[in-house]
């Protein structure tokens, strides 16, 4: 199949603007930055609307994520960001590897995804050694996406997190899950989007979810507003895949929205 796709490479216009920004809701979609942009990126989720008024419909609770994603390519991303939950710090490398072309080309993009995390919240266990290696968690997706038209657009990511400890002997250390997303365009400047991430059976614990999120996209000149809800709290792979507990039926929802600030550090700016 990639040796198929290589070889119409070369044939047909680049498809543009898969998705709206690098991110769908939690995880990546298959867009990466332009050349020496730069995104700041400030994540926000909400606790449980089910809390009710006395927290606020989920509004008293908070955790946010403050991240930089950097274009050394046009096909290649860096980022690095600190997330509140856990104290956690990620870093990534995002390629984009196939363009979807018109014509004769490929059908599809393909971006591949690798990031690490580190729990950097103190561990209170006395009953063993804080060894730094159980603070590591690795993740690596396929992001495989295709623009139908104009205004729908769909996007297959199969994903492997590997965390280096768990608190649970039933709980595997690696876990696959297949996710998938889909964007479409209501008006000039607003879409709608869906991501959900299906975990393969007997791989997490019985009181975990699978995570579920819905949102928009707002877009201005410089910026990218998404409004979002979910049953995942955390924003990287580590959290949504491995540790969503939250159930749509419940009303373990989770009110969250991303701003996306673009600069550009070098080479031509971009409209």
């Amino acid at each position: 199949m990639l040796s198929v796709l290589l070889f119409g490479q070369d044939k047909g216009e680049k498809v543009s603007q898969t998705f709206k920004d690098t991110r769908v809701v939690n995880g990546h979609s298959v867009e990466t930055n332009k050349e020496g942009q730069m995104k700041m990126i400030i994540a926000h989720r909400f606790g449980e609307v089910n809390g009710g008024l006395k927290e606020f419909f989920g509004l008293d609770q908070s955790t946010i994520r403050l991240g930089l994603d950097y274009g050394l390519f046009d096909w290649l991303t860096i980022g690095i960001g600190r997330s509140s939950f856990e104290k956690t710090v990620d870093g990534f490398l995002k390629a984009r590897v196939i363009n979807q072309r018109d014509g004769n080309g490929s059908p599809v993009s393909i971006t591949l995804f690798s990031s690490m995390a580190i729990k950097t919240l103190a561990i209170n266990d006395e009953t063993r050694p804080d060894y730094n290696r159980v603070r590591y968690t690795y993740a690596n997706q396929a992001l495989i996406a295709r623009k139908f038209s104009d205004r729908f657009s769909l996007q297959l990511m199969p994903t492997h997190v590997h965390n280096n400890f768990v608190i649970h002997k039933d709980k595997k250390n690696d876990v696959i899950s297949i996710g998938g997303a889909g964007l479409f365009q209501l008006t000039k400047l607003v879409s709608f989007k869906a991501e959900y991430y299906y975990a393969l059976p007997d791989q997490l614990l019985d009181d975990n979810t699978n995570s579920l999120s819905l949102g928009f996209d707002i877009e201005t000149k410089h910026h990218v507003f998404q409004l979002h809800l979910s049953n995942s709290r955390g924003m990287i792979e580590k959290f949504f895949v491995t540790q969503t507990f939250g159930e749509w039926e419940k009303g373990d929802i989770m009110l969250g929205f991303n701003i996306t600030r673009d600069f550009q550090i070098k080479g031509k700016k971009y409209k």
